[in-house]
């Protein structure tokens, strides 16, 4: 079983009660996709290097198997991401939409691979910034 951390006080008003439903980008939160393999190993160093704690990640079970790694609104702009690592965010080239799960029930093809909590609201954009590089450096 995949360790997650549970929502500790009130849901945010941006997660749905039930099913998912999409948000746009740089309003509620900026978001950070990392395809494939890459999106999977930088979430597994996140939550290894945050003890499970590392803000909420959203796994896409199809395409290209995304992480969406949602950041606090208008943070992301402040990094140079490399390649393979998209951002988006308000003013980023056009808006986006980024689907978002409810914390339990049918929410196929979107799950949480670590939710957001009180001591987490947000993945910290820094630390992601840091931990995609190396990963990318690996390669």
């Amino acid at each position: 079983m995949e360790q997650k951390s549970s929502p500790i006080g009130p849901v945010p008003s941006w997660v749905p009660a039930r099913g998912h439903a999409l948000r746009l980008t740089g309003v509620h939160f900026d978001a950070v996709r990392i395809a494939g393999l890459l999106g999977e190993q930088v979430a597994y160093e996140l939550m290894q290097f945050t003890d499970f704690r590392a803000g909420p990640i959203v796994r896409s079970g199809i395409g290209e198997r995304s992480m969406y790694f949602l950041l606090p609104p208008q943070s992301g702009g402040a990094y140079g991401w490399p390649a393979g690592v998209r951002l988006m965010g308000r003013g980023v080239r056009c808006d986006a939409f980024v689907g978002v799960p409810a914390l339990d029930g049918r929410t196929w093809p979107l799950d949480w691979r670590s939710l957001p909590t009180r001591e987490a609201p947000f993945v910290d954009a820094g630390l992601l910034h840091e931990l995609a590089a190396l990963a990318l450096k690996g390669d």
